[in-house]
């Protein structure tokens, strides 16, 4: 068995014509443009990719953008400030501060800052609140990407067995209280694994459907998995450069060889990543409907 390819780079590209038709239409039928703000405390090379990718995307697309590099030192007041100049921009529907913060920064007090209704991360309590209830205004982006990846693919979600390797606030915890809920596109029954899981191959083993969001190159191997899963790899790992000083990249699943028992498998990079982006659009799309009134 090889697996099918389950690109994100071809998903993202089908939510992105539906959300250019959605913005058209905000900005013809009721003058609304959609506004997001990046905000990106010092010079870490990755975050910088990742703020350009999201400026471009947003630019592309018609959104309002607005980008705010700020040097490593600036102090916490400082960027306290800057937010709550943004919570008050009616041009700004959302609001995105790139993580990792500067260690002096500190980064719980940064994101319980920004308006819950402006926080199209989804990272401030009271979304994840909502989101723990099965009411959510946002879905963190990431997660939210995972999901669509699943059904837009045709995997069948409800009543599968999944695990997810992780349990970070960013995609691990949320990704699992997305799947167990009781909604279309979820039902499933949901295993978390960790650092301190026993036995983990035990667990991945079972899995119908298997997320990863580790931090380790190639933590899942083949002898971890069973034949017909569907994996999702989160895992952006560098492990070395070409010799033009390309980074080689790989994910947290030894991918050559799962791939020869999955049913359906991520790439990477080309996977979850472009997902990210775009569901941080359709988050920016939304907060600006509910500010208008017309969500």
């Amino acid at each position: 068995m090889t697996a099918q390819i389950i690109s994100g780079t071809e998903i993202a590209k089908q939510i992105r014509q539906e959300l250019e038709q959605e913005i058209a239409e905000l900005k013809a039928k009721h003058n609304l443009v959609p506004g997001l703000a990046t905000v990106l405390v010092g010079e870490d090379p990755a975050s910088q990719v990742y703020v350009r990718q999201k400026e471009k995307t947003s630019l592309a697309l018609g959104i309002y953008s607005e980008r705010h590099d700020l040097p490593a030192g600036t102090s916490e007041e400082e960027l306290l400030a800057l937010i709550s100049r943004l919570n008050k921009d009616p041009k700004i529907h959302g609001i995105l501060v790139q993580l990792p913060l500067p260690r002096h920064i500190n980064e719980t007090k940064v994101l319980y800052a920004i308006d819950p209704k402006k926080d199209v991360d989804g990272f401030h309590p009271v979304n994840v609140g909502k989101l723990m209830i099965g009411e959510p205004d946002y879905l963190p982006c990431t997660p939210h990407g995972i999901q669509q990846l699943l059904i837009r693919s045709g995997v069948k979600i409800e009543g599968a067995e999944v695990v997810v390797v992780g349990r970070s606030n960013i995609v691990g915890k949320p990704i699992a209280n997305i799947l167990l809920q009781k909604k279309a596109g979820a039902n499933a029954t949901v295993t978390v694994c960790h650092t301190r899981t026993r036995d983990m191959a035990f667990h991945t083993r079972r899995a119908d459907i298997l997320i990863v969001a580790a931090g380790r190159p190639k933590a899942i191997t083949a002898d971890m998995v069973k034949e017909g899963v569907v994996v999702i790899d989160v895992g952006v790992n560098r492990i070395g450069q070409t010799e033009s000083g390309k980074a080689i990249l790989c994910g947290d699943v030894d991918f050559e060889a799962v791939k020869e028992k999955a049913r359906a498998i991520t790439p990477v990079p080309g996977g979850v990543g472009p997902m990210t982006i775009i569901m941080l659009i359709l988050n920016t799309v939304k907060a600006a409907r509910i500010a208008a009134g017309l969500a």
